[in-house]
């Protein structure tokens, strides 16, 4: 996907717990850190209870609203199946969802690193170095979980 051309909208959806808000700032990050606008908007629900949870990211040349308009997800990505089917009427066409069938579940380091293996498939859609993924990965996570969450990462890149 270029993302030069547009403005790209990524909704990132699930639970509570589950790492959406951090899936979220990590790609915000990259982004950023790939010279691009970026804003993004949070819909927390009762996320410490294990409630709906879902994020927007919006990156381009010039992004005037953090909010995704309607119709218009390019890419969900959601770490539960069942908020794929909650947000596929918003996809705009040719709209691509990535949820945890993308994976195989069972060579996770960890569960808790789902949402970063996700983000693995993610990063195969854009044209921006497996590096540069893993730097800004490496900002986001204690000496203690950076390895599993880098092996979660190249799993979903990988798959």
């Amino acid at each position: 996907m270029k993302i030069e051309d547009k403005t790209v909208n990524v909704k990132i959806a699930g639970l509570g717990g589950m790492g959406v808000l951090k899936a979220a700032l990590i790609l915000g990050e990259l982004m950023f850190e790939e010279g691009f606008d970026v804003k993004k908007a949070e819909v927390h629900g009762m996320s410490q209870r294990g409630g709906s949870v879902a994020s927007d990211v919006r990156f381009g040349r010039e992004v005037l609203s953090p909010i995704i308009p309607e119709k218009s997800i390019d890419i969900l990505l959601s770490l539960e199946p069942e908020w794929s089917d909650v947000h596929k009427e918003s996809l705009a066409p040719g709209g691509i969802v990535i949820s945890p069938s993308d994976i195989d579940g069972s060579k996770l380091p960890t569960q808790k690193a789902l949402n970063v293996a996700l983000l693995g498939v993610l990063s195969r859609h854009f044209d921006i170095p497996e590096e540069r993924w893993l730097a800004v990965l490496d900002k986001f996570f204690p000496e203690k979980l950076r390895k599993s969450n880098l092996e979660a990462f190249k799993l979903g890149r990988n798959s």
